[in-house]
């Protein structure tokens, strides 16, 4: 029999409507194949207990009490409606409350200290998938599915590296082979939190923000998923940003290379690690709507399909800053830009994009706005002698720009594809101030100026819309 991860996002589990589609879609599933469900918290659930934590540590317990209240009530009125009276019904509000206590204690823990450490953040966030994982599961078993919450730190085996934590993959290949799959086997659908992990001593971590995805496609890899659906709230990957040309449309298939390179340049709709425990087993990633599940969403596979337009898609990055690093006396000077980059990743920032003049004299790199004043300052230390010399003018930041990527299989091998790309941008009059292909040949990047934006995507995705039907 088939076996069919499905992960569903915040807003699929976030109110009555949806988790009834969740139900549905479940159902409809296990009739024909094994099912394996991961979940997100709630939507808003983590962004509320973020807020907590910055008020625990502001020392006001009135607002992060009030705000627990408010997790409280939200959770309790789904299980209410959701979940008939009875024994179901107790224990689930029992975990619940439990979890909700420990939120509290946590809160109250980070007031006395007045600090939060990263491992106390990690404790308190990963509160949000605990709390959903055994309501869809309840309510699921209300509905005639055998379903069981499943926490994924007792699965997912991980290092310490608190709020990023990277996966032990033969560890919790073990810990799948030991407790998921005879559960599977069983005829159990696992209701799985998402986003978590734990270390060897069982304490709490996670993937970094939106690693839901990310976790899925590990258990989607581990049980030797023949499909993986992320169930989110679009009808699947865009050619870009809708919100910024009406026009976007649902793109039908992209290969694993085309969609990582759209996940790491801005596109919403999938975390950038996604594909990387998928890509080896080769199995289908599907983007689907649970609000529209008639739709087939996008297919997203190992072969390369050129579409018959220049491009795929237009995505952006914003809030980042451009790095320059230049100076005369950089010529034929070897590992400049090589200390320039390892002090960057000292600074615990990581590069977007690079882009390095022929001349030698100069490069430039991108990080997060957030991030930009310490890696300055971090690499001006690195090179402090060569700056001394003069062989290093100094390094310099450019603020409100953006990074626009154009994505496209046909751009590998095809002739005079970034000749029409750049024509597009000089035709439109973007100030394009740095340029990069990657070496997959199926992207290129550039920074403008954040105010270009509007302009460039629609101009650009003129492009894309052409081969897609538009």
């Amino acid at each position: 029999m088939n076996t069919v991860t499905m992960k569903f996002g915040g807003t699929s589990v976030g109110s009555e409507g949806a988790i009834r589609n969740l139900v549905g879609i479940v159902k409809e599933a296990s009739a024909t194949q094994r099912v394996v469900v991961v979940v997100s918290a709630m939507s808003t659930v983590t962004d509320t207990l973020i807020e907590s934590v910055k008020m625990a540590a502001k020392g006001d317990k009135w607002e992060y009490t009030n705000l627990s209240a408010k997790l409280k009530d939200k959770h309790e009125d789904i299980i209410k409606h959701m979940v008939k009276d009875g024994k179901d019904r107790e224990q689930v509000l029992l975990a619940i409350n439990k979890l909700l206590a420990q939120h509290l204690e946590l809160c109250q823990a980070i007031q006395v200290l007045g600090d939060v450490t990263p491992r106390i953040m990690d404790a308190v966030v990963s509160l949000g998938e605990r709390l959903s994982s055994p309501i869809v599961a309840a309510v699921l078993r209300q509905n005639g599915v055998n379903a069981q919450a499943v926490d994924a730190s007792k699965l997912l085996r991980t290092d310490d590296n608190f709020q990023s934590a990277h996966p032990l993959w033969d560890e919790s290949q073990n810990n799948v082979n030991k407790h998921l799959l005879p559960l599977i086997d069983s005829g159990v659908i696992p209701v799985i939190t998402g986003f978590i992990g734990g270390t060897h001593n069982g304490i709490y971590t996670t993937l970094g923000r939106g690693g839901s995805d990310f976790s899925a496609a590990i258990f989607a890899a581990m049980v030797n998923s023949d499909d993986f659906i992320i169930w989110t709230d679009v009808d699947g990957v865009m050619t870009t940003d809708p919100r910024i040309d009406p026009r976007a449309k649902v793109l039908p298939y992209l290969s694993y290379t085309e969609v990582g390179e759209m996940a790491f340049y801005g596109a919403k709709v999938l975390h950038p690690k996604t594909v990387q425990p998928i890509i080896s087993r080769g199995i289908p990633i599907y983007v689907r709507n649970t609000f529209n599940p008639a739709h087939p969403g996008t297919r997203i596979g190992k072969e390369m399909k050129p579409s018959e337009g220049i491009i795929k898609a237009v995505t952006s990055i914003h809030k980042i800053s451009m790095l320059t690093v230049s100076g005369s006396g950089m010529l034929g000077v070897p590992g400049i830009a090589g200390r320039a980059f390892l002090a960057t990743a000292r600074a615990g920032a990581s590069i977007l994009m690079i882009s390095q003049a022929s001349s030698e004299q100069s490069f430039c790199y991108t990080v997060t706005d957030n991030q930009a004043d310490l890696v300055k300052q971090t690499v001006e230390a690195e090179l402090a002698q060569e700056i001394a010399q003069h062989n290093v003018d100094g390094i310099s930041i450019t603020e409100d720009i953006v990074i626009l990527t154009a994505v496209g299989a046909g751009m590998r091998g095809t002739p005079g594809v970034a000749g029409r790309v750049f024509t597009v941008m000089g035709n439109n009059d973007i100030n394009v101030l740095a340029i990069a292909q990657g070496s997959s040949e199926c992207s290129i990047s550039f920074i403008i100026p954040e105010v270009d934006l509007k302009r460039a995507v629609i101009a650009l995705h003129e492009l894309a819309l052409a081969g897609n039907g538009g």
